[in-house]
Parts: C-alpha cells; structure tokens; sequence
C-alpha cells in the first residue's frame, strides 16, 4: 500500500507504508477523511495537514485521501498522554 505525501516544494512524494496486521488489502477498510475527522474529533483539515506531513498513511482514489482505519486506531492509541 502506499502513501502519498507532500515535500515542502509542492512535490508529491511516495512513501511506503505497512499495514499494522498482515490482511489483504480486500480486508483492510478504508476510511474517508471526513470519517476520521468525526472519529478524531478535528477538523478535515486536521486530517489533511496530518496526512501531508505522514503522520497518517492513506493512499490517493482519484483526488481524494483514504485512511486505512487500523492506521486511525493506531495513531490514536500512540497518541495518548499519561498525566499525573
């Protein structure tokens, strides 16, 4: 699978990604990035910024972004922040 990502100069880049289980790609469900801004309660511009700077992996469907929702779990689970 890959990931499309976006260098400083507007240059699309392409980085490869590892899916975080070993599924094939008709198991893997993908998510618009809509339905992970409702999940990650942001803002799709959020998840835009997130994807370009490859804190998120998705992949390109015509001029659109898909998220594979494991990824979305994934970062959310890294994500949290111990307090005292």
């Amino acid at each position: 699978m890959r990931h499309a990502g976006v260098s400083g100069s507007g240059d699309e880049q392409k980085h490869e990604v590892t899916m975080s289980t070993e599924r094939s790609l008709g198991e893997v469900r993908f998510l618009t990035v809509a339905e992970v801004a409702t999940i990650m309660r942001v803002s799709k511009m959020t998840v835009y910024r997130m994807v370009h700077a490859g804190e998120l992996p998705a992949i390109r469907v015509g001029r659109s972004f898909r998220v594979p929702e494991d990824e979305v779990h994934t970062y959310l689970r890294s994500s949290f922040v111990d307090t005292a």
